[in-house]
């Protein structure tokens, strides 16, 4: 289980619960199938290949939320309403009009809701107690907005908040470009997006393009500033820091995914993967947020 995209929050402090508590509250929120006229429905998974709702990592955890949608082609409900209502101008004379085909289609699809394909998929939490962490591994907030949602509803509310650094991640960027070089354990890699203020927005993307030389620094001359940028943590992670504070593209070097690779089953591997990246990221984090 490697992450790719994280999207970061900060678990209120003190947050106390253990992996015995969290599991008996995922498990009264468990992943129904849609029924009748639903369209979507939530809830916890098992993370590995046995009945967990909770892998463990020394204090670290890893939660799996389901998602269930159907999938309905808007094309589909058009076509058979269209067909139903060349039936219905053939018996009542007349073509059938706007209000009376939107209510068609709404009829229509009714009926082939409870017949639709319903597809799964999961979107994996990483939660670190002991460093503040609450991490959901996406590319799109609404993701990450979906599990807060269903992570409200089975803790009884849990306060969290988007992680904030006190200098902007924009600014400090924009200086390490400026200078050639990353602070601390971090280099620069060979992805970067600059961006002008005001209302014309000009962007500039480099990627797989060496980030030193005058060219960088005289479109930070000009106004620009760093929106994107590819680095790679002490040798091990490569990522892609944005100004919000997403860290996209990760990628575990060889060093790490090597180690994983000793797994001798799929749950072993999940395991052994999981406690790997913890580490690993719980690092990342707390020296990005040292640098920012």
């Amino acid at each position: 289980m490697w992450f790719k995209n994280l999207i970061v929050y900060r678990l209120p402090e003190n947050w106390a619960m253990s992996a015995e508590q969290l599991q008996q509250k995922l498990a009264d929120k468990p992943l129904l199938p849609c029924s009748g006229l639903q369209k979507q429905n939530r809830g916890w998974v098992p993370v590995a290949g046995d009945e967990r709702l909770v892998l463990t990592a020394g204090r670290h955890y890893l939660l799996a939320l389901g998602l269930e949608q159907k999938l309905l082609p808007a094309s589909v409900i058009n076509q058979v309403a269209r067909e139903r209502a060349v039936e219905l101008e053939a018996q009542q004379g007349f073509k059938v009009g706007r209000k009376a085909m939107k209510d068609l289609r709404e009829q229509v699809a009714d009926e082939l809701l409870p017949r639709a394909f319903a597809l799964r998929s999961t979107v994996h939490v990483w939660i670190d107690p002991v460093g503040g962490w609450l991490v959901v591994n996406a590319a799109a907030m609404g993701k990450a907005e979906a599990v807060l949602e269903m992570l409200n509803k089975t803790l009884d509310g849990l306060p969290l908040e988007l992680w904030q650094t006190q200098r902007a991640p924009g600014t400090v960027m924009t200086d390490w470009l400026a200078a050639g070089e990353a602070e601390g354990g971090f280099t620069l890699e060979r992805e970067l997006e600059l961006r002008a203020a005001g209302e014309g927005r000009s962007t500039v993307r480099y990627a797989n393009h060496t980030l030193e030389g005058e060219e960088i620094r005289a479109h930070i001359a000009d106004g620009k500033r760093a929106t994107r940028l590819g680095l790679t943590w002490r040798d091990r992670v490569s990522f892609v820091l944005t100004e919000s504070l997403q860290i996209k593209k990760v990628e575990f070097l060889e060093v790490i995914r090597d180690q994983a690779a000793e797994a001798e089953d799929d749950v072993a591997l999940m395991q052994l993967s999981f406690t790997l990246m913890s580490g690993e990221l719980a690092q990342l984090l707390r020296e990005i947020q040292d640098s920012l």
